[in-house]
């Protein structure tokens, strides 16, 4: 259910950052390094997670010295709903990945089963490879068995969180820091 504006701003004071702008900022550098390492040569085509990694892969990828072909893709399995179910394309991939390594940029892999659908479609369009870049790794142990990340930036605790990328509500994407509902206010929300 939609929030108001007023709604928004109380969040914060429910809420704390657990994780800096400073933290941020180098834990993208410790990713843009890695990638440039291992992808720097392959011509790969990056492509975007929307809306969710709009902020963190306009960070990464201003750090990556290397030449790569960007695009997006924006799918969902809840759709409007709190539980998911199949994937729904709201955008197909904007580039053709066929014989191409392939990275996907998402803001958070938090239980995995959306971005997991997404590299399956992707590596059904034949890519040489299909990568994941998260800004944010939440530690627990409800991810696909057998499905990884290779570069993550930071980690967090199973917690709601938003800031960089991640939304409360469709709001505070644009926080520069990591924040997440402090857990005696879970039960008010």
């Amino acid at each position: 259910m939609p929030i108001s504006v007023i709604q928004a701003q109380e969040i914060i004071i429910k809420s704390e950052q657990i994780r800096s702008p400073k933290d941020v900022n180098t834990a993208l550098d410790n990713m843009a390094k890695a990638i440039t390492a291992d992808l720097g040569g392959l011509d790969p085509v990056i492509l975007v997670v929307m809306n969710g990694a709009l902020i963190p892969a306009g960070h990464l990828l201003t750090r990556l010295n290397f030449p790569f072909q960007i695009g997006y893709l924006h799918a969902t399995r809840y759709n409007g709903e709190t539980l998911g179910r199949e994937l729904h394309w709201i955008a197909k991939p904007s580039l053709n990945v066929k014989d191409k390594v392939v990275l996907v940029v998402d803001d958070i892999f938090d239980e995995g089963t959306t971005l997991k659908a997404v590299i399956e479609d992707l590596n059904g369009h034949g890519p040489t490879a299909v990568y994941c870049a998260t800004l944010v790794n939440k530690i627990h142990d409800r991810k696909p068995a057998g499905f990884k990340v290779e570069y993550v930036g930071l980690e967090v605790p199973d917690r709601y969180v938003f800031g960089c990328g991640m939304d409360y509500n469709e709001y505070w994407r644009n926080l520069p820091g990591i924040w997440a509902i402090r857990e005696d206010e879970m039960l008010n929300l």
